[in-house]
């Protein structure tokens, strides 16, 4: 089930993309959006029925941190973005 933070946050991040077209927020999305595949295929390989593990607590728990990781990681990229402007015009200004 640690899948279900990113797809929930895939999902708001979707919704606010429509709304406004960022294409930071674009990139945010995609990597929830990758992090909830990975979910899924690591409880599919790990045979576990119906993607909901024993332990569903600690999966929820490890989905949050999943989620805030990438929440983090996206927030560095666009920090660095800004300080570096070839990065900056594919990642900030890309799209408008």
């Amino acid at each position: 089930m640690c899948y279900v933070g990113p797809l929930a946050a895939a999902a708001v991040t979707t919704l606010a993309w429509r709304k406004n077209k960022s294409i930071n927020v674009w990139w945010l999305m995609l990597m929830f959006y990758g992090a909830s595949l990975f979910g899924v295929i690591d409880h599919l390989w790990n045979g576990e029925l119906f993607l909901i593990s024993k332990e569903w607590a600690k999966d929820l728990s490890l989905g949050i941190v999943i989620t805030m990781a990438i929440f983090i990681a996206w927030k560095i990229i666009l920090v660095l973005a800004k300080k570096n402007v070839s990065l900056s015009a594919y990642i900030v200004t890309a799209g408008k």
